[in-house]
């Protein structure tokens, strides 16, 4: 949610921010003349309830001839304070309604859709030449299931399209990932957390996921919770309704969970093996800080994901994404994409989003400053490790039998493995 009165002094920011991400500035006006409603249906009832407490008042006061006329006022004042009482919560419940339409102010970000991000540098080795090697790469689910390492048939007889089992060494590749990353998580001062997944309606809303992509979200209607498809949701709503210590800095903490997502819409290429599928395991950082900090703490979030891809050693670029591809709660966010071999595209990998006050203000999550007064504090999150890496890994790392090369980062987690072999 937007601070009103910021949108009051400055509505053109909002109006641009809302052409940049490709939706109706109109809703900026829109909520300015509900919350102008609003402000009158409120004084209009604090007027007539202090008028009605002076009538009341003046009843003991009044002589017996004045008392019946005084009384007949109080009880249409009565009536009438009832009324205003209706029509100002009315008044708030629809600023409320059109307020949480719309999303984060931009910051930064590159005008455009899906296509308009700025690709800002390549990072990693070298991207390999498999024609020059002398043979062509098999795509990641040829590979794991050549090292008996997923099982998408029995995935899918249990669960149904786009589950799977990982298995053996797959399940043991994924276990060392993560736990490399939450290693690198509490190096880096995160507090590892375990976080439900499931939440109610009330968290799932206020961290902006019940907007445009809500169908993406399983729902248990028996129970009114969500499934979370990323633990970004349990640890924003972590503190909510507190009032924080950051005198010491931003609070971070590290995020393992299991994640879900119905992948509504999704297509083609990408549901072949496990680039796209309804569970997969993640590691997340996310972080809590002054406002002040935000875009600072942004790119220390990016740092950490960028060490995190080095560990593993991908190739990958950092694109700055399009405002009309940010989440409803982003103000700005970087991707990192790895080297897809047989797809000879770009795949994303890690995302890290700046959402300034916008989650902590309908989380009602606060800090206190050096003046005493409180401040609502800026939330940011980012991908760690995903099971999804498993697919670059894999594809990156392969030799021309099948057999996949462990990244150095992962060789401690995984007894000193260098080569995983293909099983007869």
């Amino acid at each position: 949610m937007i601070d009103l009165k910021l949108l009051r002094e400055n509505p053109q920011i909002a109006r641009d921010s809302q052409i940049a991400r490709g939706n109706d500035p109109e809703l900026v006006d829109q909520i300015l003349n509900a919350d102008e409603k609003r402000r009158a249906a409120l004084t209009k009832f604090e007027e007539l309830r202090a008028t009605q407490k002076n009538v009341s008042k003046s009843v003991g006061k009044a002589s017996k001839e004045e008392r019946p006329a005084i009384l007949a006022e109080a009880k249409e004042l009565a009536g009438q304070v009832k009324a205003a009482e209706a029509e100002a919560d009315q008044a708030v419940k629809d600023l409320e309604t059109l307020a949480m339409q719309l999303q984060n102010i931009v910051e930064g970000a590159p005008a455009g859709g899906e296509e308009d991000y700025v690709v800002l540098r390549h990072e990693g080795p070298t991207v390999r030449d498999f024609a020059a090697e002398g043979f062509t790469p098999k795509d990641h689910l040829e590979l794991a299931e050549g090292l008996d390492a997923i099982d998408m048939k029995r995935g899918a007889k249990v669960s149904g399209t786009r589950f799977y089992y990982l298995k053996g060494i797959g399940a043991r590749l994924e276990l060392a990932m993560l736990t490399c990353a939450l290693d690198l998580a509490e190096s880096a001062g995160f507090t590892a957390l375990t976080t439900p997944t499931l939440v109610s309606p009330e968290i799932m809303g206020g961290t902006g996921f019940l907007g445009a992509h809500a169908d993406e979200i399983y729902y248990l209607p028996t129970d009114d919770l969500y499934l979370t498809g990323t633990s970004e949701v349990a640890l924003a709503g972590y503190h909510k309704d507190e009032i924080i210590d950051l005198s010491d800095g931003p609070k971070r903490y590290a995020g393992w969970s299991t994640c879900y997502r119905r992948e509504a819409g999704s297509a083609g290429r990408d549901t072949r093996g496990i680039i796209r599928v309804h569970q997969f395991n993640k590691v997340e950082m996310f972080s809590y800080c002054d406002p002040a900090e935000a875009a600072e703490e942004h790119q220390r979030l990016l740092a950490w994901e960028e060490e995190m891809l080095g560990k593993v050693g991908l190739p990958y670029r950092v694109i700055d994404t399009a405002a009309g591809d940010l989440g409803s709660s982003a103000a700005r966010k970087f991707d990192c994409e790895a080297w897809l071999p047989t797809q000879e595209r770009w795949m994303e990998v890690t995302s890290t989003s700046n959402c300034t006050t916008f989650q902590a203000r309908r989380l009602s999550v606060r800090s206190r400053g050096e003046d005493g007064k409180t401040q609502t504090v800026a939330t940011l999150n980012g991908t760690l490790a995903t099971t999804r890496w498993l697919v670059a890994i894999l594809e990156n790392n392969q030799l021309e039998d099948g057999s996949v090369v462990v990244p150095e980062g992962l060789r401690p987690y995984l007894g000193g493995r260098e080569v995983l072999h293909p099983q007869a």
